[in-house]
Parts: C-alpha cells; structure tokens; sequence
C-alpha cells in the first residue's frame, strides 16, 4: 500500500503555483526577495526558501513578468526591489480564472460532502 508523505504532496502542489503565488505579492507594490519570502512563509503551506524562490525571481525577470531596480535600505546594504510588468499583470490575470476552476474542480472530487449526487448531475 503506498502512503503519501504531507510534505512531499505539500511540495508538489507548491512548485506548481508560487510563481503565481509571487506575481501576486508583487500586483500592489514592490517588494524585496526577503520580504516575499516572509510573507510566503506566514502563509504556512507556502513556506519555501531562498533557494527556490531567488532562482524563480531571476527567471520571472528573464521572462519579463517582473522587473528589478536597487533601492538604499534604511538598515543595512541596498535591496533589490522587484515589481510586476505589464506582461506579470497578464499572466496573473490569466491565472486566477483557470486557478479557480482547478480549486474548484478538486475541491469537488475531494470534499465527500460537496459531491453533487448522481441524481444532481446533468449531462
């Protein structure tokens, strides 16, 4: 019988949707790598590390979806800031509508009781 293991399913469905999850910190305002890292983490299931998430900013910059410009901080080195494109407000926008239909498609197969019952299904 095989078991999965939470933080492995959890790492999964992470790689699939932080890019996202990322472009849609960035859609108010600019932020810097640590401080996406923080509010990634503060979701709990979205915790990831510095690892993963400076390689993603250095692609998103490479695909244009974000831009980088250094900023003096007021407590140490200067921070490099990234900010959405036009091209990331795009994508994020095409995103949320196929998000949402996913989320609802598994939240249907997997919530016993929101299965619509045969007799409530039409063709």
């Amino acid at each position: 019988m095989h078991r999965m293991e939470p933080g492995k399913t959890v790492s999964q469905l992470r790689k699939g949707v932080l890019e996202y999850c990322v472009l849609s910190l960035l859609r108010d305002r600019p932020r810097f790598g640590t401080e996406l890292l923080n509010e990634l983490a503060d979701t709990g299931a979205l915790a990831t590390s510095q690892g993963t998430v400076y390689p993603l900013l250095a692609r998103l910059r490479r695909e244009e979806l974000v831009t980088t410009e250094w900023q003096e901080s007021p407590s140490g080195p200067p921070r490099r800031y990234y900010s959405l494109t036009p091209a990331g407000r795009t994508a994020l926008a095409e995103f949320a509508p196929v998000w949402a239909e996913f989320a609802d498609a598994v939240d249907l197969l997997i919530a016993a009781d929101r299965r619509p019952s045969p007799a409530r299904r039409t063709p």
